[in-house]
């Protein structure tokens, strides 16, 4: 069955990417676990990608299960690395020492 978006289930997944801390990162499949969907990664993905309609929301923060950054979102980088994130030389983000424990 697909899963239709409405606008509490958006704002219940934005809610928890706000409490996300300047300087940590939390991958989808947390930010999932956390609205206790914890299949639904893709979906916190999506809701993301179109977040701007919602408000100001620090979706940089979010990132892949290993860390890697959402690719062509060259700012992405920039605004983890302003926060004092660490980034691996292969570019993805140190989840050992940077993800947001909740």
């Amino acid at each position: 069955m697909k899963q239709i978006l409405n606008e509490n289930l958006i704002y219940e997944i934005l809610s928890v990417v706000e409490e996300v801390p300047a300087g940590k990162v939390a991958t989808y499949g947390q930010i999932a676990r956390l609205i206790g969907r914890p299949k639904n990664a893709r979906l916190v993905g999506r809701v993301l990608r179109f977040s701007q309609y919602y408000g100001d929301y620090p979706c940089h923060r979010i990132v892949a299960h290993n860390g890697r950054l959402v690719p062509g979102w060259i700012d992405q980088k920039h605004l983890l690395q302003d926060e004092g994130v660490s980034l691996k030389k292969n570019g993805c983000v140190d989840l050992k020492n940077d993800q947001w424990i909740a």
